[in-house]
């Protein structure tokens, strides 16, 4: 009987001993990726370039995230608006990586302009190829919380323009 303790307290130790040693690890905080920007009305003297000098912000301006996987199909579409100052944080719930490189959204997403709510301001520029997609920014920034962090790439800024210019 006392073997059969001295047994059960050795092996009591040895656990022990091991859970010390390799102590749980927390449970990693899921990673989200966002894109933020400004859409802006582009001053009528720069019209055909990528100058904003004398641009306004739009706020409720929409652009839309659109994502292909490497085989060239949408893997994401969702429409965002501007808020107030012209500014557009876009996070992308449920943005899914099957392959690693080839759908990373550095290479896989772009940002287009959609609507603008100015009925003086709502024709498209192609600031940042923002007619055909602008292309995302890595720029080392991260939103972090308790139990969330999100990768934050960057697009355009964005714009639109005036019909009729005096």
């Amino acid at each position: 009987m006392a073997a059969k303790s001295l047994l059960s307290l050795s092996l009591l130790l040895l656990l022990l001993h091991i859970a010390a040693a390799n102590p749980p690890r927390p449970t990693p905080k899921p990673v989200a990726i966002a894109v933020e920007g400004m859409v802006y009305c582009q001053n009528c003297q720069k019209i055909g370039s990528w100058s904003l000098t004398g641009a306004k912000p739009i706020a409720g301006a929409k652009i839309s995230v659109i994502c292909k996987n490497h085989n060239n199909q949408v893997s994401f579409y969702k429409v965002y608006e501007t808020n107030k100052y012209g500014y557009f944080y876009a996070e992308l719930v449920g943005y899914k990586m099957p392959h690693p490189v080839l759908d990373h959204p550095l290479q896989a997403c772009k940002v287009k302009p959609i609507s603008s709510p100015l009925s003086d301001c709502d024709l498209l520029t192609n600031l940042n190829y923002g007619i055909a997609g602008a292309p995302l920014r890595y720029d080392k920034k991260f939103v972090v919380g308790p139990k969330y962090r999100a990768a934050v790439y960057s697009a355009g800024p964005l714009a639109f323009h005036p019909e009729k210019c005096l």
